[in-house]
């Protein structure tokens, strides 16, 4: 049969490819020291389990409205007003199958051919995909480690044509784990007002935040950009939620109304179930996200201390999030592992470590930053021990 072409020049997104090659390993009964999901290992906190039952008990196991249930948008707005002091009302809040399913309505609604979509490299890596099954243009931006991987206005700025649609920013990021620093963030804001560019701000780590960095949601910056702004986030990272599939907008009206007809042709409505649970995550006790918190603070002074000790890698501190996002070009050109294998870009050299080593992580080739590679240290600290091992012995054999 023929398939459309906007689907033929569609790769499956790398890090669910990454995670797949490792499963095969693992139903060969391969022990594999795997980084690559951004997924929380914890199991979700007890009290929204029991919501999730309590509601099936209820019978809430119907359709519902195709944006999501009253109770569950309410929520929503309770959180931000509670959180970041800013108000919205629930005829502006989208609830929908994921923050990835938030991020392709925002895009399908907003954008078309001709239109182009300003993001910051490294990216994550559905980002370019989402923008060009809506036929725009991907515009990228190479921020720097140096930077500490944030977009700088001047860049935003300079980046900014007629066809511009839109600015899509990840904050905390997803590779690199930088949490934008305020200054910034109000620079791009800034930009965003005087030059009328909506902001889609991606904000599904904004739980995930270390010490010395601050977070602040984009709406709040400057006046005006409230208007300009679609923020996204989720139940996902927060609270262990992955596999409940919640997540949200906070948009203007037309814009919300416009993803919500987008949605009710799509998918009807998001899980029943999943929507009590979400409820219970954000108008229940907050003291779980500290606790998983602060088992990621652990994780993360520890990956970091180990990586320091690899000789001849370069990574900006993550601030955010629990990923780690490091440069292993120098070692290109080099015999590698126990077989000496020589690889000459990440790609390969995520595949000769697996192979080798079976350690799985992400190329950066797919977050726009080749040379670099992704691990995830949302896993306990014995596997992160074990995993660093191999990945040093694998470097310097």
């Amino acid at each position: 049969m023929r398939l459309s072409p906007a689907v033929q020049s569609l790769k499956p997104s790398a890090t669910i490819a990454a995670a797949a090659k490792a499963k095969e390993l693992v139903a060969k009964g391969v022990k594999v020291y795997e980084f690559t999901l951004g997924e929380p290992d914890f199991i979700t906190p007890a009290h929204i389990r029991d919501a999730a039952k309590k509601a099936m008990d209820a019978g809430h196991t119907h359709y519902t409205a195709s944006g999501g249930i009253l109770e569950l948008k309410k929520a929503v707005c309770a959180a931000y007003q509670r959180d970041y002091g800013v108000e919205y009302q629930p005829n502006q809040v989208m609830i929908s199958n994921g923050a990835k399913h938030s991020i392709h309505n925002v895009l399908a609604a907003m954008c078309g051919p001709g239109d182009e979509v300003i993001i910051p490299t490294p990216y994550w890596v559905s980002y370019s995909a989402l923008v060009e099954l809506t036929g725009a243009t991907p515009v990228l931006v190479e921020t720097s480690l140096e930077s500490g991987f944030t977009l700088q206005p001047a860049q935003f700025e300079a980046a900014i044509t007629p066809r511009t649609r839109l600015l899509m920013l990840n904050n905390p990021c997803n590779p690199t784990g930088s949490a934008y620093p305020i200054s910034t963030l109000t620079g791009l804001a800034e930009v965003a007002v005087k030059r009328q560019i909506p902001v889609l701000s991606d904000e599904i780590y904004e739980k995930l935040i270390y010490e010395g960095a601050e977070f602040r949601c984009f709406a709040t910056l400057v006046p005006g950009v409230k208007d300009l702004t679609i923020i996204v986030s989720g139940v996902s990272k927060a609270y262990a939620m992955t596999g409940w599939r919640i997540g949200w907008t906070l948009a203007p009206v037309d814009v919300t109304k416009a993803m919500d007809n987008l949605q009710s042709q799509e998918t009807s409505n998001p899980c029943s179930v999943s929507q009590y649970a979400a409820v219970a995550a954000l108008n229940g006790p907050q003291e779980c996200v500290q606790e998983m918190l602060v088992e990621f603070r652990k994780r993360r002074n520890y990956v970091l201390g180990r990586l320091k000790e690899i000789p001849n890698i370069q990574f900006a501190d993550p601030t955010g999030a629990f990923y780690a996002f490091f440069d292993v070009s120098s070692y290109f050109g080099k015999p590698l592992g126990a077989n000496g294998k020589k690889v000459d870009n990440s790609s390969d050299f995520c595949t000769a470590l697996l192979e080798d080593a079976n350690v799985a992580l992400v190329t950066g080739d797919a977050f726009g930053a080749p040379g670099y590679v992704r691990l995830s240290f949302a896993t306990g600290l014995d596997v992160l021990e074990a995993g660093i091992d191999r990945i040093a012995k694998f470097l310097n054999p």
